[in-house]
């Protein structure tokens, strides 16, 4: 990667290839079985926990790339879907480029990708106690660094844009709409999946939604139980102004990307209760 230009196509393929070998090799880091396939045997799986299977013709085989980033957002925190999607969609970009002959990186600018592609591999070099130095060098990991910043500063720029634009065209409704409008969103976040908050546009309720980044809490109280579980923001949307915001970093800047936890309750009898192996029983008929 490092032997051509940043402007080149090329450079944007072999940092698809440096990326699913960073990614496999932080999970892998957390336990090599977790690279091992397991939808159709077990024998890679038994492979990577050091034994050798007596399969014959055996031939270890790995996860996608796909799922090893999916996987690695369920592990650490910090590792966002922002760049689990990122991941998906530059290594297969590359897959493209290899396998269909099509010309995947052809006038993608490398401002579009090279500031989330430091960002992913910074965090994953970090789950592995490296650094971004380690893997490109001091003084590409100085303009790596400085991307990422930059990267940072246009995005808080255009999603405030985005919502001032947002709330110019909500101050304009006359004020039986925008009551109207306010109820209904009202009505529309209680009823949906997600974690309410307030709209930065038109202060309506509106409704964030994330990915889990801990392990449920359980707790017992007055025979039910409460489970509680931290949440990391990535999806805003009102319905009342139509405001929609992606991306745990836009997220952040106009104040919505702070954790929250989802909170559900249960019958403590019903959730510890055996399941029923078998629900289809026939009439008990013993009548002569």
């Amino acid at each position: 990667m490092s032997a051509w230009d940043s402007d080149e196509w090329e450079y944007a393929l072999w940092s698809g290839f440096s990326l699913e070998f960073l990614a496999r090799a932080a999970l892998a880091n957390v336990s090599p079985a977790l690279l091992a396939e397991t939808d159709r045997t077990w024998t890679s799986l038994y492979h990577a926990l050091g034994f050798k299977p007596t399969e014959e013709r055996f031939s270890p085989k790995s996860v996608t790339i796909s799922e090893v980033f999916r996987r690695l957002t369920a592990i650490f925190p910090n590792f966002t879907k922002e760049h689990e999607s990122f991941g998906i969609l530059h290594t297969g970009r590359r897959n493209a480029e290899l396998h269909t002959g099509e010309p995947a990186f052809d006038g993608v600018k490398g401002s579009v990708w090279q500031p989330r592609f430091h960002q992913t591999c910074e965090i994953l070099l970090s789950s592995m106690g490296m650094t971004l130095t380690d893997f490109l060098g001091k003084a590409e990991a100085k303009v790596a660094k400085q991307l990422i910043a930059a990267a940072a500063d246009d995005s808080a720029n255009a999603v405030k844009g985005e919502v001032d634009a947002h709330k110019r065209v909500w101050g304009a409704k006359v004020e039986k709409e925008r009551s109207a409008l306010t109820a209904q969103a009202a009505v529309w976040a209680t009823r949906q999946v997600g974690h309410r908050v307030d709209c930065p546009a038109c202060g309506s309720q509106a409704l964030v939604v994330g990915e889990p980044v801990s392990p449920p809490i359980q707790r017992l109280s007055d025979g039910e139980i409460t489970e509680t579980q931290e949440h990391l923001p990535n999806q805003f949307e009102c319905i009342a102004c139509g405001l929609k915001i992606a991306g745990l970093s836009r997220l952040t800047v106009v104040g919505l990307g702070d954790r929250y936890k989802k909170t559900l309750v249960y019958d403590a009898a019903e959730y510890y209760a055996p399941k029923d192996d078998y629900a289809g029983y026939e009439d008990d008929n013993n009548e002569p």
